[in-house]
């Protein structure tokens, strides 16, 4: 199943009210994940740009990119950013594919 790198800000409104009542929203995203085919691998919080970070699968682009709506549209978060993953194997495979037309590509010119 493709992996997708999923960051997350939240609302100072949503921090508010998760220190004033912590709460395990590794558990909520679960629920929505199932419920769009997808699972969390990891889910961590995080310094700096993004609170959350998490590895996610999902059947498809569709479905993250569902995942991501859903989320946004729910007011909790300023932002979501999903990332498709490759696997190392599947990186190499695209580095043979790309070098194979590597040669017949011409950048724009002046």
């Amino acid at each position: 199943m493709p992996l997708y790198l999923v960051n997350a800000t939240y609302t100072p409104e949503a921090w508010a009210a998760m220190t004033k009542n912590p709460q395990n929203r590794v558990e909520a995203a679960s629920q929505i994940m199932q419920g769009l085919g997808g699972r969390i691998e990891s889910f961590y919080f995080a310094f700096g740009e993004y609170d959350v970070v998490a590895i996610a699968d999902f059947p498809d682009n569709v479905s993250a990119a569902a995942l991501s709506m859903v989320v946004s549209a729910g007011g909790g978060v300023k932002a979501v950013k999903t990332t498709p993953l490759l696997m190392v194997e599947e990186g190499i495979e695209a580095m043979r594919k790309g070098g194979s037309v590597a040669a017949s590509y011409r950048p724009p010119t002046a």
